[in-house]
């Protein structure tokens, strides 16, 4: 039986994991950041990592976080846009198959060149998206295709007989790069690429786009499709461990999730999912939803968003920020509580040198209010001083079982 008085509280860093840096003098991004709160949590309570990528699993936010909510990917998980759908009510039926779709800016340094230049088009605005996203379903319209306008530069397509098994490459691990062999495949992968490319009269020269280029941003000239799959189904959050969770995100991955497990998806104004998103909203939320829920998870995109733009400055900001306006606030907070387990953790790592996902062992603290007191011991929250240590998850998805105990 749950006891009504325990509260559990996770706060994920999303990418704050990274390799040490020559520019920090050989230390990471978390060494190298401004963290008090994360390193106390670390000194007082119990300190460990979690291997949240299974072997045989691409390094994905829905990977590692299906795994820090206590769900195998290896059973559960059929592809990312899925998960995305069920944030905005849509349940995949027969053949219908979800894509994540990004608008994205690709450079042409020649005539017959593509380069992907931004993953997220200059991070357009949710507004701006909303836009293109109406002028690519009146464009693109037909029986098999419906776009869904999400969150900045991240949407949706349902696509009725789409291939769920074609391979396609997240654009944030392409920046910089050539593509324009991929947007030319002939092969299996034709038909997804073919699309892309059809929406390029649709968005070059819309007004949304030509306001963009006089205001000096970069326009969205493309679409990008990937993370495809079909309906997701696995058990609720309160059957399979007995307690009634809310999740805070600016991301329709992150609520999609919780909403497959029957999670309350709790409404926050003002969060983006970068920088500038609103963090003390957050705190706020997540202290007034844990008198009526017993486990609020809160997930943080920005360090994630500075590690895909190579910007080790806004990186150590957004770690900055996230212990200060998220860790410090809920920590203090919980106070008023008898009884709470406070988790800080990041779902993967995001390193700057590489501005993509990689599958390490990531970092993770435990406060439980209850532990009799101790001497705080002296270290920090980071990499290195995780991987010596009390604990130690290297199935990630048996964390949540012990976090609950």
């Amino acid at each position: 039986m749950k006891d009504p008085k325990k509260k559990y509280v996770i706060l994920v860093g999303d990418g704050m994991g990274d390799y040490p840096l020559e520019e920090l003098d050989g230390r990471t991004p978390l060494e190298a950041a401004q963290t008090p709160h994360m390193d106390q949590l670390a000194a007082r309570g119990v300190l460990g990592w979690v291997q949240t990528i299974p072997p045989a699993c691409e390094p994905g936010s829905d990977i590692a976080n299906l795994s820090l909510m206590g769900y195998d990917s290896l059973v559960y998980h059929t592809g990312r846009a899925p998960l995305e759908a069920a944030s905005q009510g849509l349940r995949l039926q027969g053949e219908e198959v979800a894509f994540r779709c990004n608008l994205v800016h690709l450079e042409k340094p020649g005539a017959d060149r593509f380069v992907m230049g931004s993953y997220s088009a200059g991070h357009i605005s949710s507004e701006e998206g909303r836009i293109l996203i109406e002028a690519l379903n009146e464009g693109l319209k037909g029986p098999p295709l419906t776009f869904y306008p999400g969150v900045g530069y991240r949407h949706l397509l349902v696509w009725n007989g789409g291939d769920p098994t074609v391979k396609t490459r997240p654009p944030h691990d392409l920046t910089g790069k050539e593509v324009t062999d991929y947007l030319f495949d002939k092969g299996v992968l034709a038909p997804v690429v073919d699309l892309m490319r059809r929406s390029w009269t649709i968005l070059e020269g819309h007004p949304v786009n030509e306001e963009r280029v006089r205001q000096g941003k970069l326009p969205a000239n493309s679409i990008w499709l990937w993370g495809q799959g079909k309906q997701a189904t696995m058990p609720s959050f309160l059957e399979k461990y007995g307690r009634q969770g809310g999740i805070i995100s600016a991301v329709d991955l992150l609520r999609g999730i919780g909403t497959c497990l029957g999670w309350e998806v709790l409404p926050v104004s003002g969060i983006t999912g970068y920088l500038d998103t609103n963090y003390r909203g957050k705190a706020e939320k997540t202290l007034e939803a844990l008198h009526d829920l017993d486990l609020v998870f809160v997930h943080v995109e920005a360090p994630d968003e500075s590690s895909h733009e190579g910007s080790l400055e806004n990186k150590i900001k957004a770690i900055e920020d996230f212990d200060r306006e998220i860790v410090g606030r809920i920590w203090e907070g919980l106070k008023v509580f008898e009884d709470y387990s406070l988790m800080v953790v990041t779902d993967h790592f995001t390193p700057i040198s590489r501005m993509t996902h990689t599958r390490e062992p990531v970092p993770l603290a435990v406060f439980r209010s209850t532990t009799p007191p101790r001497n705080p011991r002296v270290r920090g929250f980071s990499e290195r001083s995780a991987i010596e240590g009390e604990v130690a998850f290297p199935k990630g998805d048996e964390l949540m079982a012990w976090f609950l105990k």
